[in-house]
């Protein structure tokens, strides 16, 4: 398939996908290709820029100006990494059951041991209000896509 920038002789621009050179002129001599605003069967292909992807090789070798964005940019969000790392390690992630299961520690209902996981803020503060000891965590959970 191939996209061409055309346009009719009063001037108006559009595109059009064909399915090869071949199939435009033949399109073309028949009198099948119209302009969508005024109906002309007068024309012509307009100028285009193309659509050029760079080699593998030669994006590789080409230095980037971009910032790593998977790498800490300041003292603070280094320590708030490391932060992470060390409550991630020595602590069970419990996911969107952490006020339900925050509470059955709390209660006795459940073993001792140290937790994290997601709340809703009304949830959080509620924990607080009835002295659950729970604190927010300065990060979001990490998310597993596609």
């Amino acid at each position: 398939m191939i996209r061409y920038s055309l346009k009719c002789a009063a001037g108006h621009g559009f595109e059009s996908w064909f399915q090869n050179a071949a199939a435009f002129s033949a399109l073309l001599t028949a009198g099948q290709v119209s302009c969508p605003v005024c109906g002309s069967d007068a024309i012509e292909k307009d100028l285009m820029a193309p659509a050029v992807r760079p080699a593998r090789n030669a994006a590789q070798a080409v230095p980037s100006d971009r910032p790593d964005l998977s790498a800490p940019a300041s003292a603070i969000e280094e320590k708030i990494a490391a932060l992470r790392r060390q409550i991630e390690e020595n602590s069970e992630y419990v996911g969107l059951n952490f006020a339900a299961e925050a509470r059955r520690i709390h209660s006795g209902d459940a073993p001792e041991r140290s937790i994290h996981g997601e709340a809703k803020p009304d949830e959080a503060r509620q924990m607080i209000e009835d002295g659950l000891p729970v604190a927010p965590l300065p990060f979001l959970p990490a998310r597993k896509v596609n």
